[in-house]
């Protein structure tokens, strides 16, 4: 029996495995460079980036005024019959 012609496979999948394959590329490219800067004894481009930029606004909203951590308030479980 001849096989269909018929294209199986939607350009919505091939676009994700696109999209996968070029972010496994892109996680390897990171690890190599981390690695050889840490052969180097050099501090990686990221953290030299979250250094300069200090504290971000997601931590200060994190925290309140007095440096502690927000109370975080749980509604009661409703029983369901």
């Amino acid at each position: 029996m001849a096989s269909s012609g018929k294209k199986k496979t939607t350009m919505a999948k091939l676009m994700r495995e696109s999209r996968l394959r070029e972010r496994r590329l892109d996680k390897q490219a990171r690890k190599d460079a981390r690695k050889s800067a840490a052969a180097l004894g050099e501090q990686p481009a990221g953290e030299e980036l979250l250094d300069a930029l200090g504290d971000t606004e997601d931590d200060a909203e994190l925290t309140s005024q007095d440096g502690s951590a927000p109370e975080v308030l749980e509604e009661p479980r409703r029983q369901i019959s």
